[in-house]
């Protein structure tokens, strides 16, 4: 009993008995599984692949992380200020407002060889003021360095 087996191209055509072909086929296929339970299933080695974009993003991850952490050591390396309630000895000169003066014409009364945009800019930031409106009477403090113009009265006389 001899069984052949042809192969077309719509698959196998068995022309002897069919049983003794399907005995064959059936016993090659069950060695091939026992064979391949026999083995441990291996994973599949996959690789990670970066592009440029990837590897740009992980080395900005990267710095982030870093920089965060430099922060939070030098925070607690630095050392904190400490208040005592000891109150400043250093007194203002003060520029009491006339009618009709402005920031502007203080300034260049003050210091008339220099420009006047910055030490209205001084003035400004010493009193925290925004707008250079100003009330007959309002006393203006202004920087140190005028203490002894004739234009200027101590705090003391305020």
């Amino acid at each position: 009993m001899t069984a052949t087996a042809t192969v077309t191209a719509m698959g196998p055509c068995i022309d002897a008995d069919r049983a003794g072909v399907h005995a064959v086929f059936s016993s090659t296929a069950t060695a091939t599984r026992a064979a391949q339970s026999a083995r441990p299933a291996a994973a599949p080695k996959t690789r990670l692949r970066l592009t440029r974009r990837g590897r740009a993003v992980f080395g900005g991850l990267a710095t982030v992380l870093i920089a965060g952490a430099l922060g939070v050591a030098a925070s607690f390396a630095a050392p904190g200020a400490i208040a005592n309630g000891a109150a400043s000895s250093q007194e203002f000169p003060y520029v009491v407002a006339q009618s009709g003066d402005s920031l502007w014409s203080i300034a260049s009364a003050l210091e008339p060889a220099a420009d006047p945009r910055d030490v209205v800019a001084e003035i400004q930031r010493l009193n925290q003021i925004q707008a250079a409106d100003l009330q007959a009477g309002d006393a203006i403090a202004v920087p140190l360095r005028f203490a002894g113009s004739e234009a200027t009265v101590p705090a003391s006389d305020l």
